[in-house]
């Protein structure tokens, strides 16, 4: 069932450099006004998700092989050369076709997809390949929340602006919200999007540039976390309970997201859980890449990514890091949890 957030009408708060682009600010909620702390929920048959039964197109041999050889080359390409390209790779899981989103040169894109000493469907493969001439790029950029705090909510710190993902807990119970490792650094201290309420202080960043993981992730800690997500609009005051985490099933049409730019928007296809992105951030491998629906805009990097069954209940998939406007990459909830040792909170 979705839960309406109370919320006070109270004086502006002046925005930050980070925080002129939004234009107008948004009445924000009094501090020291918490949620109510709803009852916790029974742990659910993992069978019962609603994309469990989702239908794909498996990858062949070759494709998959080729695609492994390929974003070898291009971790490979970034790690020696930098991030002045941007790269997103995975099996479409509709056309069983590997798919390169790519703003790098035709000469550099040819040298890292040359598989002429390969097998023969290697090489069919890479024939096959739809390259895709976009720029790929991290997701910088709900607007003003109390505590305890829900996921899909804006925040803000070091003069950027992204989304809180969902809450999670380490093994002694301590909760913290997941966000993109590419928004804070370790030990920023970060507010609400209004910059009314502290949200939290950042640690365990994991960054390709920073700690050399091939993942975009961090933790905010300090404050209350409620294992729900905010649904509707850029401006809602709407939740939904968090029921479960677990992997993304490649065929599923109707993955949503919920971040402080775009809100929730639901409809999207996951074509792969083994994709490739490289960022201006560098490369992240595996993550999911999503296309359909409303994409990921600016500012809603590290909202969530779930699955939503019939009555409103949230099943956590990873958080969103990175998109060309065409196709979406998710960091997934199966890196997250064992990388940073935490499990997830229910609503």
């Amino acid at each position: 069932m979705l839960k309406r957030k109370r919320t006070f009408v109270g004086a502006l708060v002046a925005a930050t450099a980070a925080l002129t682009v939004l234009g107008t600010v948004p009445a924000h909620a009094a501090p020291g006004r918490d949620k109510p702390v709803p009852p916790a929920t029974a742990k659910v048959d993992d069978s019962l998700a609603p994309d469990r039964g989702a239908a794909a197109r498996a990858a062949s041999p070759g494709a998959a092989a080729a695609l492994a050889a390929i974003q070898t080359r291009i971790a490979n390409y970034v790690a020696r050369h930098g991030t002045a390209y941007t790269f997103g790779s995975y099996v479409d899981a509709g056309t069983g076709r590997i798919v390169l989103d790519t703003d790098a040169p035709a000469s550099v894109v040819s040298s890292l997809t040359d598989l002429s000493g390969a097998a023969t469907e290697q090489r069919q493969a890479v024939g096959q390949m739809q390259v895709h001439r976009q720029t790929v790029s991290d997701t910088f950029n709900r607007r003003d929340d109390v505590p305890s705090y829900w996921g899909g909510a804006g925040i803000t710190a070091e003069g950027f602006i992204c989304s809180a993902g969902y809450a999670v807990q380490n093994s002694v119970g301590t909760r913290f919200m997941v966000t993109a490792g590419h928004c804070f650094n370790n030990g920023a201290t970060v507010l609400t999007e209004s910059g009314a309420n502290t949200f939290g202080t950042v640690s365990n960043r994991r960054l390709p540039t920073v700690t050399g993981d091939a993942s975009d992730m961090e933790l905010v800690g300090g404050q209350s976390y409620a294992g729900r997500v905010y649904t509707g609009g850029v401006f809602s005051t709407t939740s939904g309970p968090v029921v479960a985490a677990g992997t993304a099933f490649v065929g599923y049409t109707n993955y949503c997201h919920s971040g402080r730019t775009t809100g929730e928007n639901c409809g999207h296809t996951a074509n792969s859980i083994t994709a490739q992105v490289c960022t201006q951030s560098g490369c992240k491998s595996p993550v999911i890449a999503f296309t359909g629906g409303t994409m990921i805009q600016g500012g809603d990097s590290g909202g969530t990514f779930y699955a939503k069954d019939g009555s409103g209940g949230i099943w956590i998939r990873g958080n969103v890091i990175a998109s060309d406007g065409t196709t979406g990459w998710a960091e997934p909830w199966t890196v997250i949890s064992p990388t940073l040792g935490v499990s997830i909170v229910t609503g």
